[in-house]
């Protein structure tokens, strides 16, 4: 395993155990999302170039474009859900209350 590859690798699983570990805040759980999907573009970015084909290369893009949908969805929800409970905490949101 290369020392590039190691890197973004490593970025995804810190990203991944501060999502399952760290779940205090709805900011920090976005957060360790983009990330994961941070790392994600580079690995699909390094694979298309050592790949040197142009099938390979809208793949990167396409997935940075559903990471801005994805980052703006999570924001929405958080100012959301700051404005209606008052803070972002996890542990007061509860899925059976509407």
């Amino acid at each position: 395993m290369t020392p590039v590859h190691f890197s973004f690798s490593s970025a995804f699983v810190l990203g991944l155990m501060g999502l399952t570990f760290h779940r205090t805040h709805l900011l920090s759980a976005l957060l360790c999302l983009e990330g994961m999907m941070l790392s994600l573009f580079i690995a699909l970015a390094l694979w298309a170039l050592q790949f040197e084909t142009t099938g390979f290369t809208t793949a990167p893009m396409l997935l940075l474009a559903f990471s801005a949908c994805e980052a703006s969805a999570g924001l929405a929800l958080l100012v959301a859900t700051a404005r209606t409970h008052g803070t972002d905490r996890l542990q007061n949101l509860n899925l059976l209350q509407c």
